[in-house]
């Protein structure tokens, strides 16, 4: 066998062992089990796991807030919060690791968990290239929705992006292979139930909030088998909500109409697979005042997940100014928290009074360093908002 065969050979094999496990993980979803009712729980645990960089400190501040709106709520034992540390860059390293054991297994206990930022090893990094922790906790609680929401009523935007959480490139970007010096290859995958189910609770989510429209973003005119496997099962489940209008968009053109101010108050609800959820939504958040802004979801049916959608911006922390971070992607999850819990009388609240402290008021302002307020001192800016509604 020459150098070339052999080298070859090695890819398949890795091939082989990602497309078992794939199938392996299709034979899990065809037996899943129903979403939680929250309302049938004794106690609700909320798990606090800060991350790392600004992390802890953003994930800290909104944990605070959530425990002041719930107060009622933990003193009576209906909810219990929980503060998981170890997943910060080094113990996941120490352990080589995108979850430590320990912190996975505390995560597994909670119902719900509210999480920080945290660092994803990239090439040329001084850290080892280990798989990024978000990644990694979708996949191993199964969190197969990201939901992320922007609005911005003087433009006439109000969208919720449904970006598929546990499949596309994203999930296999750790298993690629180097076949050789001149050639890599990494995988992406689309599955008929991990698309069946993502765009069932984007239209089930259409029409409960009479958004009247879904958009399902592909390449599928390119990336025919994947994206184009995409785009069909979405139009099939589209058959069963007659009354909701479904259009589709290539990932490219959409970027572009989003800056249209005549045809991005067309977009309502967006359904659309991993990697493209992920550009879009960053994009989206812009407009809302950038992704410190926006928070984001990640529903399973056992386990959900609250996140910023930006990074843990260790720079901040270096240059000592990571006491001015900005909460306000954490709080905006601490809302679709609270929602998802069912205590949606707290989540209005909390979503009001931000609206009047980032966009009314707008008493305090944050600008990551000394020249604004602190997270500490927002943070009791929109307690007070609370307080007075």
């Amino acid at each position: 066998m020459s150098n070339i065969e052999a080298k070859i050979s090695v890819a398949v094999q890795q091939f082989e062992k990602v497309m078992k496990a794939q199938l392996e993980r299709v034979e899990k979803m065809k037996s899943g089990d129903d979403f939680v009712d929250f309302s049938k729980l004794d106690t609700i645990i909320i798990g606090v796991c800060g991350g790392d960089g600004i992390g802890p400190v953003i994930t800290n501040e909104a944990a605070r807030v959530l425990e002041y709106l719930l107060k009622a709520e933990v003193e009576s034992g209906k909810v219990e919060f929980r503060y998981i540390d170890g997943l910060t860059i080094e113990k996941r390293v120490e352990v080589m690791k995108a979850i430590p054991d320990d912190v996975l297994a505390q995560l597994k206990e909670c119902h719900v968990i509210l999480k920080g930022p945290t660092t994803t090893p990239r090439k040329g990094d001084p850290w080892p290239n280990i798989e990024s922790a978000n990644v990694s906790m979708r996949k191993e609680l199964d969190l197969f929705a990201n939901v992320r929401p922007v609005k911005v009523p003087a433009e006439g935007i109000d969208w919720t992006f449904f970006r598929e959480n546990t499949e596309g490139a994203y999930t296999l970007g750790s298993d690629g292979t180097n076949v050789t010096d001149d050639l890599a290859v990494d995988f992406t995958v689309t599955t008929t139930q991990g698309t069946e189910r993502i765009a069932r609770l984007a239209y089930d989510y259409a029409r409960k909030n009479n958004k009247g429209k879904v958009s399902i973003i592909t390449k599928a005119n390119v990336v025919k088998t994947t994206d184009g496997k995409f785009l069909s099962i979405c139009q099939d489940v589209a058959k069963d909500y007659p009354e909701i209008e479904t259009d589709d968009w290539y990932i490219d053109i959409t970027t572009a109409k989003l800056v249209d101010e005549k045809r991005r108050k067309d977009f309502k609800v967006f359904v659309l697979p991993n990697l493209y959820g992920d550009i879009l939504t960053d994009e989206a958040a812009e407009f809302q005042g950038g992704v410190g802004t926006a928070g984001s979801a990640n529903y399973g049916k056992r386990y959900s997940m609250f996140e910023a959608i930006h990074g843990s911006a260790p720079r901040m922390m270096n240059e000592g100014r990571g006491i001015y971070a900005d909460p306000c992607s954490m709080l905006r999850a601490s809302v679709l928290l609270l929602s998802h819990i069912g205590y949606q009388e707290q989540a209005d609240k909390l979503e009001r009074a931000l609206d009047i402290c980032m966009y009314e008021e707008k008493k305090m302002s944050i600008t990551g360093r000394d020249t604004g307020c602190t997270c500490e001192d927002f943070g009791n800016y929109v307690m007070g908002t609370v307080e007075s509604l």
